[in-house]
């Protein structure tokens, strides 16, 4: 039996591939790692950056082991970023947590907008992260170094940041579960951006209100840790005449206790 596959490309491997997608066609019984080397068999370029990519199957991460099904969706997901209100563009929901991406700018004056949203008269803690572009490089993904050694020395002027939408609200829903079992606090934000942001402008912050100062800094902390960490959601740094994308490969799920 043939199996049709989509296979979505984000980042390094869309740029190396010329496509955000492409569709394969594989057997029963193939697997996720299968999906990969038919990929690589049509695209050699991408081989050597097999170690740093991890995948998805139908919006959720999956071992590269799992076995595939006809119409699948798989996507290549490369090492990640692991860095007035407008309108919101599609928030989980219109309750709590508070999860956003927004392709729009913001300043510090969110913090106070998040604030107002969460925070309740039983709080004695509000702890605000903000993340914002710096002029200083990064650590380049795996296949980024001879790019970034061609940067050397230089400035960076701005970040543009990628996402896989969906997968990244889900994951972000997912920590925000996990920082209400950890830590017991549920009045939480986590906003991102996307696209470009240029140099002192934040991308991403996080807002936690609790009773109790010590949780609301750990949930905080958690939060940007974890997106940066888990979150499908890519950052090139770009310079004069050219740009570097910048992270680690993902981890697929929380951090051991």
């Amino acid at each position: 039996m043939t199996l049709h596959v989509r296979v979505r490309l984000f980042a390094m491997q869309r740029e190396l591939v010329g496509s955000r997608e492409l569709h394969l066609e594989l057997s029963e019984g193939d697997t996720i790692e299968a999906v990969w080397s038919a990929l690589v068999e049509r695209h050699p370029g991408l081989a050597p950056g097999r170690p740093a990519v991890r995948f998805a199957r139908n919006g959720a991460y999956a071992d590269p082991a799992e076995p595939i099904a006809d119409g699948d969706e798989v996507a290549v997901i490369p090492p990640e970023s692991g860095g007035s209100p407008d309108e919101p563009r599609d928030p989980v929901d219109a309750g709590l947590p508070i999860l956003e991406l927004r392709d729009r700018p913001f300043g510090p004056e969110i913090v106070g907008e998040l604030t107002k949203r969460l925070a309740v008269p039983a709080d004695g803690a509000v702890v605000g992260f903000l993340g914002v572009t710096r002029e200083t490089p990064g650590t380049p993904a795996p296949g980024q170094e001879a790019e970034a050694a061609r940067h050397a020395g230089r400035r960076v002027e701005a970040l543009e940041y990628e996402t896989l939408r969906e997968m990244a609200l889900a994951v972000m829903a997912e920590i925000a579960a996990e920082i209400v079992e950890r830590f017991g606090v549920e009045r939480l934000a986590i906003v991102h951006r996307e696209g470009p942001v240029p140099l002192g402008e934040p991308s991403v912050a996080s807002v936690a209100c609790a009773p109790h100062r010590g949780a609301a800094f750990e949930a905080a902390r958690y939060a940007i840790d974890e997106t940066k960490a888990r979150a499908p959601i890519w950052k090139a740094e770009h310079f004069s005449d050219g740009h570097v994308w910048i992270g680690d490969p993902a981890r697929t799920g929380p951090p051991p206790d």
